[in-house]
């Protein structure tokens, strides 16, 4: 027997259809549910929904199985059949994480959980702490980027199903690898979104990049936030996932008594306690607001981390010259000093681009509570053609990015493949089946590139050679170049996991020194000294007695007593033994 309920508010019947047959559903209740139990219903059977008159079967909005694709009927999944073997397991803590960014069908040729597998070791040996899976919700076609998925609750079959997914997880629990979610929960994708069917999943009182807001706070929210609250719980409890990435939080818009996400942090928090295992919500937003990660006992939403998108502009524009858009706001060494003590660089300031001030100060925050990167889905997927950083500035360039980095006092986030240079770029792609749709996707994009000053031809997104060039070459690792950017990040992951100055998370320990006119910058943490010279000559540096390289991105630099000369466009890490409580620490 299995229990179907499901939330039809705007109904006057609604039945279910199980394995061909129809059985009447008893409703609405009060709050808008259907019900009915299905003797002959059990685990593998096929189900869907029919709505009044209308003679078209529609997919579950809650369904965790979608074999077929995300137009079809469900399929009814019982998650205590699968046989969980990391009952011992336990993440090395967030404030300790080295994160991976992975998208499942382009890491490796396969494109699937199973071939995932085969590469833990790999990433192990790395230095990884953590994998952050973009997306798997289902999508419609063979091949999507991730965050055109529309039905929240089922994987999608192309990387292996609900079962791949719990192999995926079980096996890198065995290797000592957390394993975080990215899911979205400010949109449904364009293509098979089923939910308007059923109720009020949208609202018109706001607007998004996508259309219409998720519906938190009008008529039927109630039902809306279970959804996706539901959706989180089963990603964490049934599927075993260490943490969760949440898309762009600052577009779900909320001004209830309690906001969504205060709601889901408090119930990822009690199921944490439950569980006996810690969980964390990371979010991502451009809003430059502390309170995401303030506690909530101090009015925040008690988020556990947010990504940092002004250190990453800061560094890439440093890099490359490119004045148009969001980095027409950055470009200085001050620029990188400042998020590099300060994480926020507009944290009230004027900004240009957005035309009014933006952001506010950060106090006493730990560094811990922000992920910083050079790379990402979004900085390469949304380009015009997906161009990884080396292709855009050289190895010189990417390694000092990489160095800058692993030794800030954010949390690191590696994108697949960067660890190596790999020459793939990772272009976005969507296999949308309506050729109106494919057309105002390309037009859209083609839209947003021109702000950015980007007016060489698209790649056509629904087209598979987009989705086969985006692969990672795994025999790349193979050529002296791409071993060369391999050792540089293994070095940079091995030496921050083992030197205790370069993971100090107190806000205001990070002393930072800079020359816009030599284009210099070094920081002192603790005992370890990193010096960054974005100049195209070499630079001289002061370095303590006593003091001891320990890493660099190019030749080691040429010493005279207690000064140093660093090669152009190259980063070294230095440090001396503790002082004695004696003795006064180096100014």
């Amino acid at each position: 027997m299995h229990h179907f309920s499901v939330w039809a508010p705007r109904r006057n019947k609604v039945s279910v259809r199980v394995d061909g047959v129809d059985y009447p559903m008893e409703g609405p209740s009060q709050r808008g549910f259907w019900k009915t139990d299905v003797e002959a219903a059990g685990h593998g059977s096929n189900y869907a929904f029919l709505l009044d008159d209308d003679p078209r079967p529609y997919p579950d909005p809650r369904s965790f199985w979608q074999p077929k694709d995300v137009h079809s009927e469900s399929r009814v999944l019982d998650h205590s059949h699968f046989p969980w073997t990391d009952e011992k397991f336990r993440p090395i803590p967030l404030p300790s994480a080295v994160i991976y960014e992975m998208h499942v069908g382009t890491f490796t040729k396969e494109g699937t959980f199973e071939a995932a597998i085969g590469k833990l070791d790999y990433l192990f040996e790395l230095g990884i702490t953590h994998i952050e899976l973009l997306p798997i919700s289902s999508f419609e076609g063979k091949f999507s980027w991730g965050y055109d998925g529309v039905s929240p609750y089922a994987p999608d079959e192309t990387y292996g199903g609900p079962d791949g997914v719990k192999r995926f997880v079980n096996a890198c629990h065995a290797k000592g690898l957390g394993v975080i979610l990215d899911v979205v929960m400010n949109h449904f994708g364009p293509a098979g979104n089923y939910t308007q069917m059923f109720g009020p999943y949208y609202t018109d009182r706001h607007h998004t990049p996508w259309g219409a807001a998720i519906n938190l706070e009008a008529g039927g929210s109630d039902q809306v936030r279970r959804f996706f609250i539901d959706n989180a719980i089963m990603w964490l409890r049934d599927y075993h996932f260490d943490g969760l990435r949440l898309d762009a939080v600052h577009e779900l818009i909320d001004r209830s008594a309690m906001h969504f996400l205060e709601q889901l942090s408090r119930e990822v928090e009690d199921l944490s306690a439950s569980l006996g295992r810690c969980l964390f919500l990371i979010g991502e937003t451009d809003l430059n607001d502390p309170r995401f990660v303030t506690p909530r006992e101090a009015n925040g939403f008690g988020l556990d981390a947010q990504w940092s998108d002004d250190f990453h502009h800061s560094l890439f524009t440093l890099l490359r010259h490119e004045p148009h858009g969001y980095f027409e706001d950055f470009g200085t060494i001050e620029n990188l000093a400042t998020t590099l003590q300060q994480v926020f660089l507009y944290d009230g300031r004027y900004s240009r681009f957005r035309q009014h001030n933006h952001g506010r100060q950060i106090h006493k925050i730990s560094f811990h509570r922000f992920l910083g990167y050079i790379q990402n889905h979004d900085q390469i997927g949304n380009r015009a053609n997906g161009e990884r950083l080396e292709q855009l500035v050289g190895m010189r360039k990417a390694k000092l990015a990489a160095g800058v980095v692993m030794t800030a006092p954010f949390l690191p986030m590696v994108f697949m493949g960067e660890e190596w240079a790999a020459s793939s770029p990772w272009m976005y792609f969507a296999d949308f089946q309506d050729e109106e749709l494919r057309k105002a996707v390309r037009e859209g994009r083609k839209k947003d590139f021109q702000a950015f000053g980007w007016t060489e031809d698209v790649p056509a997104p629904e087209d598979p050679k987009t989705f086969e060039a985006s692969i990672l070459k795994w025999d790349e690792l193979q050529e002296p170049k791409h071993v060369e950017m391999y050792r540089w990040y293994r070095d940079l992951i091995h030496l921050r996991r083992r030197m205790l100055a370069l993971n100090l998370g107190d806000f205001g320990r990070m002393v930072v020194h800079c020359n816009e006119e030599e284009r210099w910058i070094y920081t002192d943490r603790g005992n370890v000294r990193t010096m960054m010279n974005f100049a195209e000559t070499a630079t001289s540096f002061a370095v303590e007695p006593g003091s001891e390289l320990l890493l660099c991105s190019d030749v080691a630099p040429d010493r005279k007593e207690d000064f140093v000369q660093l090669p152009p466009l190259s980063m070294a890490v230095y440090h001396w033994p503790p002082q004695p409580l004696d003795q006064d620490p180096p100014e």
